[in-house]
């Protein structure tokens, strides 16, 4: 009974945290239908594998707690070359793009070291309309 507890709570946080991620996917963007999701332990980093279609306008939202700019992303393409990180701009919670050609991408996430040491970490993609 306590994991099944366990399992309540945590699909609780998970369905908060999207709340906090959905006010960033407004028109004219919309999501994807993926959620990249991840519980990490402080210092751990999430890996998600997506593809960017050339001469489509891309937004991606990074969300973890219920503050922002607790969730550091990181896009590289496959040979792990950095194409953007929100590092450089303060833990931005989201970032539009456009790539000219079609890329298999890494999206690297982490969370920003806090006292409880774990968490959830969220990236959702979404797609100009």
């Amino acid at each position: 009974m306590s994991c099944m507890l366990i399992t309540s709570k945590t699909f609780a946080q998970a369905d908060t945290l999207l709340n906090v991620c959905n006010k960033y996917m407004k028109l004219p963007f919309v999501s994807d239908g993926q959620q990249y999701k991840a519980i990490l332990n402080e210092g751990e980093t999430a890996e998600f594998h997506a593809v960017f279609y050339g001469g489509s306008t891309y937004r991606i939202i990074g969300c973890s707690g219920l503050s922002e700019r607790n969730l550091i992303y990181t896009i590289s393409d496959t040979e792990h070359n950095i194409l953007y990180t929100n590092k450089d701009f303060e833990n931005a919670p989201y970032w539009d793009f456009k790539f000219m050609n079609t890329m298999d991408c890494i999206i690297d996430a982490r969370i920003k070291s806090q006292k409880s040491g774990s968490g959830f970490a969220i990236i959702m993609i979404g797609f100009r309309q």
